[in-house]
């Protein structure tokens, strides 16, 4: 019973207040509350919450700890700040309160503070507090001293390229480019982490070396043919004999924003999605225009599924910003995650006005109204899409695939075929294309022996996947093979436990081999299953009551569908 409760954060204060003593009521309910929100990654409530906790129990080194931390990933810093000094002042070792600390001062400018800082004692960790101290010593005039700082960190193991990157970074800054240079391309540039914003900062220090030819060409070594708007714009701004100022890294401040920023990208795969995000929000508190720290937060944020805090960062970048189109497009994907698809279609319509060029937009519209069963603006979306795409481009696959499937779910089926042939053309053994082409002639029973040899190549390239292997045990089933299509059947289920189709094909074969209990079985699993708001399942909830009153031999006649050979139960 309690357990139940638990899961609703006002519902924890009460049952607590109710369970404990009255002196220690006051902070029980709250410091519950804040730890469920915590575990659901509601920071705003958390950070709430454990605030209210800290009014009647001021001095648990707990509390604070967790309240610093939910204010941090929240992004606020100055909520954080006063409860770090206490901690500190206590003589409490936190990460959390060193973090929010650190980034005052870094904020402030005040480098005397950050290099009189005792690191071992009261840092963040050796390869960020290293960092930090190049950059403090830059802030306060020290360049050659900063350059010394990320020397030393470089030879500790492991660390040479992000040492490496903010030498560059430090030196391009104060105008040295040709130092800075010699670093991206000299013979330890291999350890450097290649990111697009380091590729980008290159361009930037190559093109204040009159360099733009080769600006342009290590860009275009760099990211390919993969040109979105804002490279687009750097590459016509070189080819125009443009200077680009150097941007990525302005002041000593942009450079410890720059370390946190880094981490982040490192950590991303690394650790989990709040701890990265900790360092993300820091890289953006010392810099607001970090659009990069911006789209990587609210990426984060997504993943903890904390939406509405994602899509609150995404508005954050400015429609002058050459990023602005990424952010839009993260928007919308962050609406539908959080079930506004009528706001996501909004936004995405709004994007193709601004960018009527942008073939990701019109693709992106289409994904967006093709899960909205709204086929066919979204063929008029893929339409248009295709024609801003190369011919021969990576993507123009997928788009035929797209499209494909929204003209065989409007019934247009020699429009799908055509669209489904021309995208395994271009990609041929796509698995993904093989299986919807061969079910598609499966259930329009047309082609039967072509539509299970491309199953079984789909079967071959995707083996574990369980909607394939079920396409496989449906084209058998519909050839009469009943006794080879249970197999695979089988299987699927076993892959794909909840899914209403499956537990629906599975019940329909084990019925044709005359296994009937079972069969009826699967079609109360598969009923069980189905998503009473998918208003165009191919789990039909009508038509499974009904095989579970007649049989399926009663329904297939109704039908006026050919009888199946069907055994005996034994």
């Amino acid at each position: 019973m309690i357990r139940t409760i638990l899961k609703s954060t006002a519902a924890t204060a009460l049952i607590w207040t109710l369970a404990t003593p009255l002196a220690a009521q006051d902070v029980a309910g709250p410091y519950l509350a804040a730890r469920q929100a915590s575990y659901l990654n509601d920071f705003g409530t958390a950070a709430r919450y454990y605030d209210t906790a800290l009014l009647h129990d001021t001095d648990n080194a707990a509390l604070m700890e967790d309240a610093t931390l939910a204010h941090l990933l929240l992004g606020d810093v100055l909520q954080a700040l006063p409860i770090a000094l206490k901690m500190e002042e206590a003589g409490l070792r936190s990460q959390a309160a060193h973090m929010a600390i650190i980034a005052d001062m870094a904020q402030r400018e005040d480098y005397d503070a950050l290099l009189d800082r005792d690191m071992d004692t009261q840092g963040i960790g050796p390869l960020v507090d290293g960092l930090l101290t190049g950059w403090a010593h830059v802030g306060a005039g020290d360049l050659k001293a900063g350059l010394a700082g990320f020397d030393k960190v470089s030879r500790e193991q492991g660390l040479k390229g992000f040492a490496l990157y903010h030498k560059a970074m430090a030196l391009a800054m104060s105008g040295e480019y040709e130092a800075a240079e010699a670093i991206f391309s000299g013979t330890d540039s291999g350890t450097m982490v290649r990111t697009r914003r380091g590729a980008m900062a290159r361009a930037e220090v190559l093109s204040q070396l009159d360099r733009n030819a080769d600006a342009v060409a290590s860009l275009q070594e760099a990211f390919g043919g993969s040109l979105d708007p804002e490279l687009e714009r750097v590459i016509t701004a070189l080819e125009a004999g443009e200077t680009l100022p150097f941007t990525h890294v302005t002041s000593a401040r942009d450079g410890l924003a720059e370390v946190f920023y880094s981490l982040a990208g490192a950590l991303r795969s690394e650790a989990s999605a709040d701890y990265t995000l900790l360092y993300g929000r820091l890289a953006r508190y010392l810099r607001p225009n970090h659009v990069d720290a911006l789209l990587l937060n609210a990426e984060l944020l997504e993943e903890l599924d904390q939406y509405d805090l994602a899509i609150a960062v995404y508005k954050e970048v400015p429609a002058s910003d050459p990023a602005f189109h990424a952010a839009e497009l993260g928007r919308a994907a962050a609406l539908r995650r959080a079930d506004k698809p009528d706001a996501a279609i909004e936004v995405l319509e709004q994007l193709t006005r601004s960018y009527p060029d942008l073939p990701v937009v019109f693709s992106t519209l289409g994904d967006v109204l093709r899960q909205q069963d709204q086929f066919a603006e979204s063929i008029a979306a893929y339409d248009r899409a295709l024609e801003l795409t190369a011919e021969g481009a990576r993507a123009e696959w997928f788009l035929l695939y797209a499209r494909a499937i929204a003209h065989e779910r409007l019934g247009q089926w020699k429009e799908a075929e055509a669209d489904f042939r021309h995208a395994l053309a271009l990609n041929p053994g796509q698995p993904q294309v093989l299986n919807y082409l061969g079910y598609s002639m499966v259930e329009q029973q047309v082609n039967l022996d072509e539509a299970l040899e491309m199953i079984e190549q789909a079967v071959a390239a995707s083996p574990d996947s369980g909607y394939i292997i079920d396409s496989l045990g449906w084209v058998l089933y519909r050839l009469g093979r009943y006794e080879e299509a249970i197999v695979h059947m089988e299987r699927a289920a076993q892959l794909e436990p909840v899914d209403a189709v499956v537990n629906d094909h599975l019940g329909d074969t084990l019925w044709a081999v005359g296994r009937k209990r079972e069969a009826r079985f699967q079609w109360r699993r598969a009923l069980s299953f189905v998503d009473a708001t998918e208003e165009n399942s191919e789990a039909d909830p009508a038509r499974i009551r009904r095989k579970l009153e007649v049989g399926l031999d009663k329904v297939l006649a109704e039908e006026g569908a050919p009888p199946l050979k069907v055994a005996v139960d034994p």
